[in-house]
């Protein structure tokens, strides 16, 4: 969107999610333009950085006393916007390293709450596939408290494993 949209989006959102499958469409320079755009505004993000480690770095939010990690990935090809050690892009979701990340997001950035949202599944499928349930079991066995995902562009199920929630596919909030 045009940046003449951030006050507006200012107004309803504190962050926005990054690793999706759109986000490198107009490019790597476009991209860092957002960037910088999004922190002259104040609004937070992640699951995207100028690099791979701030594509893997949680956002961080603060509220009634709770550390709250938001992590976000990709899972949706093509790949070719993945962030890169030198490279702006996207968190990717290989699952070491998001296992790797939600540990540190506890350990390093000392979350109370983490939650992984996720970029996944097929297109209009409202039941959640396979590799969706065996990353968000991952996920949850790696220390998140919940998982949220979207990219199906219509909700799908909603599963609590361990005593945790994950929501397949919240769906489409403007289309």
């Amino acid at each position: 969107a045009h940046p003449r949209t951030l006050p507006v989006l200012k107004r309803h959102f504190d962050a926005v999610a990054l690793a999706n499958n759109h986000s490198g469409d107009y490019g790597r320079e476009a991209f860092t333009e957002m960037l910088g755009l999004l922190r002259q505004a104040g609004i937070g993000q992640f699951g995207g950085g100028l690099n791979l480690s701030e594509a893997h770095t949680p956002l961080i939010i603060e509220r009634k006393g709770l550390r709250i990690a938001l992590l976000s990935y990709n899972e949706y090809m093509p790949r070719s916007f993945e962030a890169d050690f030198d490279a702006a892009g996207i968190a990717w979701s290989e699952d070491e390293q998001v296992v790797d990340d939600i540990r540190k997001a506890r350990t390093v950035h000392r979350a109370d709450i983490v939650i992984p949202v996720m970029h996944w599944g097929w297109e209009n499928e409202l039941v959640a596939n396979a590799r969706q349930r065996q990353l968000a079991h991952v996920m949850l066995d790696a220390g998140a408290d919940a998982v949220i995902g979207g990219h199906p562009h219509v909700t799908q199920d909603i599963e609590v494993y361990r005593g945790k929630p994950i929501i397949y596919s919240v769906g489409n909030f403007v289309m």
